[in-house]
């Protein structure tokens, strides 16, 4: 039973409004800036709780800021608390990349806005070129001897994933599935309840068969079925979108995409908010809000759907495992997905300088930021186009 609140409700909804429209700095920031403020200094939430949610947030898909916050909301005033906490974090970056988006549309085919996203988009794929190779540090293991004898099906599912998503352009939702479900009979076979995990993740596959052929309908759709395999970070989406959006649907270009991108990360906020702006220009703001409901949907239930039995689940080594063989195979896909788009996105040597600086900038100096380096590149773009146009 959790103590009482020493807040209000509405003091909560102001607190994630205010990180949603100044949090800077990716999800592990967000995650700092939330112990931070609610655990450290306010002592709105207790440690303990504040650990569980980070676990849970950690442990199911979605985006980890995003899904902590849900949960932050959910700890004193459950269902409401969490639905208001999750609105107001993700409201003001879906508010900033509406116009930014509007902007877009407006100035999008002008000389000075192509020559800002010249620049910007060199520097996006070095930022999620180290962003994937940190992801696979953190989840799998450093590429050495010791961590591919001890971890050789992890590393197995990381390389299938990036070859087939480089190969085929495409992303494939049962090669996740399977990667979790075979890791998870390796490692912790379950005891009982197999055939119901075999039988609901089926339906995961299945369930999107019969819908309105209407661009909403497929919007939601896609963006749903995305929101469902965000593991590890934000970015772990960039691969679903790039296959969906560029590839599959054809509704942006791979430049368009790539703008995409860069957009969420000179907003605050969780990353993922990237598909309000893609919403947008595939169907103005009825896109937008459709996109971005479909992605954050996910997130929502499986943060307070399982909250109030989580001790229980994360002891489930079962559980564990599985979502360890699902998070090698989206980190795999990922990695090829940025391979993908670098190919298509380094057009000469200006952006791979750029791409090159960015990573070097991320690794040696520690104190600048993603969006410090996107709006220098913008810069760089102008003054390159300007002087070799």
């Amino acid at each position: 039973m959790k103590e009482e609140a020493t807040y209000t409700l509405r003091q909560l909804i102001l607190y994630f409004l205010k990180l949603g429209a100044t949090g800077f700095g990716g999800p592990v920031a967000l995650v700092g800036y939330m112990h931070r403020d609610l655990v450290e200094k306010r002592k709105w939430i207790p440690e303990a709780a504040y650990k569980e949610g980070l676990a849970l947030a950690q442990l199911a898909p979605g985006p980890l800021a995003a899904q902590l916050g849900i949960y932050m909301g959910f700890v004193h005033y459950r269902f409401l608390g969490a639905t208001l906490a999750g609105l107001a974090f993700v409201l003001p970056s879906f508010v900033m990349v509406l116009l930014l988006g509007m902007a877009y549309r407006l100035y999008g085919g002008l000389p000075w806005m192509q020559a800002v996203f010249y620049g910007v988009g060199a520097a996006v794929i070095g930022i999620i070129t180290l962003s994937s190779y940190k992801l696979t540090t953190k989840s799998i293991g450093k590429l050495n001897v010791q961590s591919v004898r001890n971890k050789w099906l992890l590393w197995l599912f990381f390389i299938a994933a990036a070859v087939i998503t480089f190969i085929t352009r495409q992303e494939y939702l049962w090669l996740f599935v399977a990667a979790g479900l075979v890791y998870m009979f390796v490692k912790a076979p379950p005891k009982r309840a197999g055939r119901s995990v075999i039988n609901s993740l089926f339906l995961l596959q299945t369930g999107w068969i019969a819908a309105e052929d209407s661009i909403l309908a497929k919007i939601a759709i896609f963006f749903t079925k995305a929101g469902a395999f965000v593991f590890g970070s934000g970015l772990a989406i960039v691969p679903f979108l790039h296959a969906g959006v560029v590839e599959e649907h054809h509704w942006l270009t791979e430049r368009q995409f790539l703008d995409a991108v860069a957009v969420a990360m000179i907003t605050p906020g969780p990353v993922v908010i990237t598909v309000g702006f893609i919403g947008y220009l595939v169907a103005g703001v009825p896109g937008a809000s459709v996109a971005a409901l479909a992605t954050f949907l996910p997130c929502y239930l499986f943060t307070v759907i399982p909250a109030p039995y989580f001790s229980r689940i994360a002891k489930n080594q079962s559980v564990q495992f599985f979502v360890e063989g699902i998070t090698a195979a989206v980190i795999g896909a990922l990695a090829g997905a940025v391979i993908v788009i670098a190919t298509r996105s380094i057009v000469d040597i200006p952006t791979a300088l750029i791409a090159l600086a960015s990573v070097l900038t991320l690794i040696y100096i520690k104190k600048i930021q993603e969006p410090y380096i996107i709006l220098i590149a913008a810069v760089l773009g102008m003054i390159l186009k300007s002087l070799f146009p």
